[in-house]
């Protein structure tokens, strides 16, 4: 079967117009060749689509069954140059993004909205990873883009681009209602030197884990380890639960647990920086769309 779109485009309009001159006219040719036409999309589907007479033209049960489904083909090819414009310029697609779990509270959510508003019709992808499972996914090509915590290692720079999105300062999440913080907006870590320290694992985020114990270094202290989780959800719920305390990035603050406060440290921390990561070699007009939105925040 050979069937060809003009044949389609002809059959839609005779079936609309039920006249061959009239279709003739609206196809900007003579009546022979759309009778012809006709006779070969007929042919070709070994069917009869119209019932003919000296006075009228009428579609036979093939040729209603076949209007509805021609009118869709021809829909969804008059669409595909736009289609194609909407994929090459990121309009339209999908898009694979992975996000540590600080990142829920800072950069994740306005990225998310703005992108959402600009390009509606892009599938978003999301998933929840650490840095160390983020570069590996990046690696094998299995996420477009990751919302993660530097460094990168030097093995992972020669075929990553990372744009810094966030630098914060740490502050303490402590369980709630300690007699030593009322009344206080910050507070030193000698306060809560005796209190367990619960951390992200240092394979997990090397460089979180480590601006965190620099706080105690240089408060001449060295932390007890009391529990280590590498969700951000898991960390507080520890704290709420009282099984100690957690330097945190600033905007963590926004989850609010029962059970837990949040204070500012009375020496000034490490900075965190929260960025963007993705291959060099992946062409995807949506990833760079999304880059370029988070150029200009």
């Amino acid at each position: 079967m050979n069937l060809e779109l003009r044949q389609l485009r002809y059959f839609v309009t005779l079936a609309e117009e039920m006249h061959f001159g009239r279709a003739a006219h609206r196809l900007h040719m003579t009546q022979p060749p759309l009778s012809q036409a006709i006779q070969s999309l007929e042919a070709n589907l070994g069917e009869a689509l119209f019932y003919r007479t000296s006075r009228s033209v009428t579609l036979t049960p093939a040729g209603l069954a076949l209007l509805p489904e021609a009118q869709r083909i021809l829909q969804q090819m008059a669409s595909l140059p736009d289609l194609a414009h909407r994929a090459a310029s990121g309009a339209s697609g999908r898009l694979s993004l992975a996000f540590v779990s600080s990142a829920d509270y800072n950069v994740l959510p306005p990225a998310l909205r703005e992108f959402r508003s600009a390009y509606p019709a892009v599938q978003i992808d999301l998933r929840e990873a650490t840095t160390d499972v983020q570069l590996e996914e990046l690696a094998q090509g299995r996420i477009d883009a990751g919302l993660l915590i530097p460094p990168l290692p030097d093995k992972a720079k020669a075929r990553l681009q990372y744009l810094p999105l966030l630098s914060e300062p740490l502050i303490v999440a402590i369980p709630k209602g300690l007699s030593v913080l009322r009344g206080k907006h910050t507070v030193s870590l000698r306060t809560l030197s005796e209190l367990p320290l619960i951390i992200f694992p240092r394979r997990i985020a090397p460089a979180f884990h480590d601006a965190i114990l620099a706080c105690y270094h240089d408060a001449g202290l060295t932390p007890h380890i009391g529990q280590e989780a590498i969700q951000m959800q898991t960390i507080i719920g520890l704290v709420s639960a009282g099984m100690g305390i957690a330097l945190v990035p600033q905007s963590v603050s926004n989850l609010k647990r029962t059970g837990v406060e949040y204070r500012a440290l009375a020496k000034k921390t490490p900075l965190v920086e929260t960025g963007v990561a993705w291959r060099s070699d992946n062409s995807s007009p949506v990833l760079h769309a999304f880059v370029e939105l988070l150029r200009k925040k």
